[in-house]
């Protein structure tokens, strides 16, 4: 029996969220155009005073970045947090964090990429965590409409359940489980820590950008012989974006990843507009998924917010 879930309280129109940098350090001038799209969603945003804080590639010291992210979630006044961006610096992170303290306060808490890391300790912690939009990133270059209404609805409750569709069935199949998994880099990163995503029987969703075909190959055949890949109930891919970007990069990712999953009898889609792509829908991860390779969607029953 899967266990069962924390989900953190709907946010509402006017509620304050928290914007915090566990990762890599951000520009002012993203920053500013990312919590203006975001109080444009109707919210009020409290920026982390540390926020623009830098040591090295890093947004602030590893301990400061815990407090910033640990301080978020006990704050009675902020009812959900948002990253403001990725690119390196969130495992650094946790084993400064204490992660029963932050599932005893639970807050929708947003983020992708390197925040793969945070997301699946969250779930592990027993939380709902959601992998979506980031404020110095995608807030700041422009969300579609549809993205952004897609995340308030979602966040807010007004959405009890949804579908997304892929691309490609790679595998036919019907399963569910739980849905972890995010950045595919990080995902591998996690593997034979004390961190590591629990697979079995989970949707292992994967995603990322910049990866030459053979690394994107390469990390499949780290998740085979971990035994994630067999563990899991289904697998679903979302955008991967090549280091080149050409036809090529994306033909050879997309049979490296048929070929890695094709004796596992389970269902695989892929082409899911979520994460590194043209679009990035948010999902939460902690929550029963159902994938029906048959429809190509990516289900989700219940809500992920009470």
């Amino acid at each position: 029996m899967a266990p069962v879930r924390i989900k953190p309280p709907a946010l509402k129109p006017g509620d304050t969220v928290a914007v915090v940098a566990p990762a890599a350090a951000i520009e002012r001038s993203y920053l500013e155009r990312g919590v203006h799209a975001l109080g444009a969603m109707g919210f009020r945003v409290k920026v982390s005073p540390r926020v623009l804080d830098r040591a090295g590639v890093l947004a602030g010291k590893d301990l400061e970045r815990a407090k910033e992210l640990q301080a978020a979630f006990a704050d009675d006044e902020v009812r959900g947090i948002f990253a403001a961006r990725g690119g390196y610096g969130c495992g650094r992170l946790l084993p400064l964090l204490d992660f029963e303290a932050i599932a005893r306060t639970p807050k929708p808490f947003v983020g992708y990429s390197d925040e793969t890391f945070l997301l699946n300790a969250m779930v592990q912690a027993g939380m709902v965590a959601f992998h979506g939009p980031m404020v110095a990133m995608d807030f700041a270059r422009g969300l579609t409409e549809r993205c952004v209404d897609h995340m308030r609805r979602l966040l807010c409750g007004e959405m009890p359940s949804f579908d997304l569709e892929g691309r490609d069935t790679v595998h036919p199949g019907r399963a569910e489980g739980e849905l972890i998994g995010g950045c595919l880099s990080v995902v591998v990163a996690m593997l034979s820590t004390p961190y590591a995503p629990d697979f079995k029987g989970k949707v292992l969703f994967l995603e990322d950008t910049g990866e030459r075909a053979y690394r994107v190959d390469r990390m499949l055949v780290q998740l085979r012989h971990s035994g994630a890949l067999r563990d899991a109930a289904a697998v679903v891919v979302g955008a991967v974006r090549p280091v080149e970007g050409s036809e090529a990069e994306s033909r050879a990712i997309a049979e490296f990843v048929a070929e890695q999953t094709a004796d596992l009898g389970i269902p695989v889609i892929t082409g899911l507009e979520v994460g590194h792509g043209t679009e990035n829908f948010t999902i939460p991860f902690g929550v029963r998924a159902i994938v029906d390779a048959a429809a190509c969607t990516l289900s989700f029953p219940d809500s992920p917010v009470s």
